[in-house]
């Protein structure tokens, strides 16, 4: 997946990208700013670090606001999605008499209650009462579990992680999938890690969840006996639960038995039983992604009393659901993920807490038919698929020419190429929300019944055949992903926005340095990483290589995680080399992929300046631009320990310092910064 991080704001591109090829006219470039002239910063030599020649002077003129963990292009694009949205919700709002059940009414209800603060302050924890009081009600395990059964249903995720999704080795059928889950810290790192910036994160988790409880009416000593018990059970869990590397391997984590053996595998849990209260019925089979996680639970069920267990029920509870509760609720919330893991000392304004919520996580699929409607420009779905369709001829130029594979593993991976499917712009059909209901009168309400429909929507695959139309974004996220089980490439509407080109036409530098290259380049990539190259052109976990071919290509892989492990992040942090590794890949051969059909075109081939910039500066700038991300050391930690992306520095002086052409146009030598010894470059695709 590409992976933005968010961050201020210019207004939509929309002048449409019909057509690229009159990037060689001067007019409007030689009158209004080019970003990627203003955007840097002279005083840093480009062969030393190019990420900040680049990106440089924008980070000088914009600081990152309090209330964000980072600022950059991605921020710019949020913000001007967030501000279209949040006129479709306003209008939404005002319009009192909508005909129930419509989109526009649910849509202004869901956003008139989350600002109706007064009421939401009056309810206080009240929305929660009756997940507390079935909580209460919990006497022994089988009816621990059964709780926990009931809590999924609403989105709260105690102990572990369940839900149904595409079998990795027959991905024309869904299956049931259990993985290590539980840990309020998120990675299991967080509690073993012995610097000081960690400690100093599991000492303030134990506090936040003493004041959270002491909210939901506990006191003072009943709530510091009762967050240490969490943190223990919590550890617990973390010991057997797999690093966030181990987590990428496909096949180590496909564990698929039969629903006897799972019983088998965690006695004091008849799965039989509980699966029926998750919605599941007629299951024959799982598929356990860390057996060993479960064989723990299985023993904490017992070794911890019923009440430790019921805490850790409604400590999981009103950490899933804070933000929408009271003030102090939220504001302590707030405190702990965003201030003390993040670094964000300033809440966003209400609005757009509410804006976000209501278009990322709730209503996004009744949202983005407003979006495409009012605010795509026409031919931007043409424009998108035209750019990663040019991306694919490259790609399939690259392996034919491979002098490392033989020709009967090319043979498959042409076949697999050529099989990708390309999803872009928007869904050719919405998903049906008419069930879910929306009112005004409770925004947590409104988020639960919301939470408890996708829960439905999920589940109900069970047992039907895998709809591989079906999309995981909406058209105004702006985002990309890759799915190995449908072998397809995931493009939502809004890439098309390139900030500073408002009003005008971008030149093809910029579409294939950014639209070609970190995006359409990025994510075809992703089905030849480490692991994305393990299923097969229907989506199959498949060994179809050639051994010896399979051996060169994890050598190769070998040399990216060795060369990303190098890099220092903060103090003696480095980037996790063997985490990182498939999002360096899809990057490197991202960033190749969008050059080689950036040389196909006019511009490059005319070779004109424009704003005083080469055709081969332009492109490597414009890739730099895509990943323009200043982002705080606080989240910048936690992205180390979290997140299987490189933070953006390195996104972009790692996959550059790998290509001959960057070298060139840069004039890039031995002791600079930004080179490698050819010994040590990566080429892969």
């Amino acid at each position: 997946m590409k992976f933005k991080i968010s961050l201020a704001a210019a207004s939509f591109l929309l002048l449409a990208f019909i057509a690229c090829n009159n990037a060689g006219k001067k007019t409007t470039e030689q009158v209004l700013p080019d970003p990627l002239v203003t955007n840097r910063d002279t005083t840093v030599n480009p062969a030393v670090d190019f990420f900040h020649y680049a990106d440089g002077g924008w980070f000088k003129r914009n600081a990152i606001p309090a209330s964000e963990n980072s600022n950059g292009i991605f921020k710019l694009i949020d913000d001007t999605i967030n501000e279209q949205v949040r006129r479709v919700c306003v209008t939404a709002s005002g319009d009192t008499k909508a005909a129930k059940g419509s989109n526009k009414q649910k849509i202004g209800d869901f956003f008139a209650s989350g600002m109706d603060t007064a009421s939401i302050d009056k309810n206080g924890i009240a929305p929660l009462n009756d997940v507390m009081n079935k909580i209460d009600e919990v006497k022994d395990v089988k009816s621990l579990m059964t709780t926990m059964a009931h809590l999924y249903t609403l989105q709260i995720h105690p102990a572990f992680i369940f839900y149904v999704g595409q079998d990795d080795k027959i991905s024309s059928k869904y299956a049931l999938i259990f993985y290590q889950g539980g840990l309020g810290l998120g990675q299991r790192d967080y509690y073993f890690n012995t610097d000081a910036r960690t400690e100093n994160i599991r000492k303030e988790y134990v506090k936040h969840i003493v004041a959270m409880l002491k909210l939901i009416g506990q006191d003072e000593s009943l709530a510091g006996k009762n967050s240490e018990a969490i943190m223990k059970l919590e550890t617990e869990l973390a010991k057997s639960s797999r690093k966030l590397e181990a987590l990428r391997d496909p096949i180590k984590n496909y564990n698929k038995m039969s629903l006897t053996q799972f019983n088998k595998l965690t006695s004091n849990i008849a799965w039989n039983e509980i699966l029926p209260e998750m919605g599941i019925k007629n299951a024959d089979s799982v598929v356990v992604g860390q057996p060993e996680f479960y064989e723990t639970l299985n023993t904490l069920l017992k070794k911890y009393s019923i009440d430790n267990w019921k805490t850790y029920l409604k400590w999981n509870a009103v950490n899933s659901y804070a933000t929408y509760l009271n003030k102090e609720l939220e504001q302590q919330d707030f405190k702990f993920y965003s201030t003390i893991m993040n670094g964000v000392t300033e809440q966003k304004p209400r609005w757009k807490r509410v804006v976000e919520q209501t278009n990322n996580s709730s209503l996004g699929e009744l949202i983005g038919q407003v979006y495409v409607d009012e605010y795509l420009p026409k031919g931007s779905k043409e424009k998108l698929l035209e750019i990663g369709n040019n991306i694919r001829d490259v790609f399939a130029e690259h392996l034919k020419k491979l002098d490392w594979m033989s020709d009967s593993t090319k043979t498959k991976a042409l076949s697999k190429l050529s099989a990708i499917v390309m999803k872009v712009g928007y869904p050719d059909k919405w998903k049906d929300l008419s069930a879910l209901n929306i009112d005004r009168s409770g925004y947590c309400s409104n988020v639960m019944r919301a939470n408890n429909w996708f829960y439905n929507y999920n589940i109900n695959k069970y047992g039907k055949p895998v709809d591989r139309k079906e999309w995981g974004m909406t058209p105004q996220t702006y985002n990309a992903y890759y799915n190995p089980g449908n072998n397809e490439i995931v493009v939502p509407a809004c890439n098309i926005i390139v900030p500073g080109f408002e009003g005008r036409m971008p030149d093809d530098a910029i579409l294939y340095g950014i639209i070609g290259g970190s995006t359409f380049g990025h994510e075809i990539t992703h089905g030849f990483d480490d692991e994305g190259s393990q299923y097969d052109e229907n989506g199959n976990l498949n060994k179809w290589w050639a051994p010896s071919d399979k051996q060169k290509f994890i050598a190769k892989t070998k040399l990216i995680v060795k060369q990303f492990s190098k890099f220092i992040v903060l103090d003696s942090m480095h980037v996790n080399g063997d985490a990182t590794q498939g999002e360096n890949i899809a990057d490197l051969g991202g960033v190749v992929m969008g050059y080689e059909a950036f040389k196909k075109t006019p511009q490059y081939k005319e070779n004109k300046l424009i704003s005083g910039l080469t055709p081969d500066q332009r492109y490597f700038l414009a890739y730099a631009y895509a990943w323009m991300v200043n982002i705080k050391n606080a989240s910048l930690a936690r992205q180390i320990m979290t997140n299987v992306h490189a933070p953006s520095q390195f996104r972009v002086n790692g996959p550059l310092s790998n290509i001959p052409e960057f070298y060139k146009t840069f004039n890039v030598k031995q002791g600079d910064g930004m080179y490698q010894p050819d010994s040590l470059r990566v080429v892969i695709w």
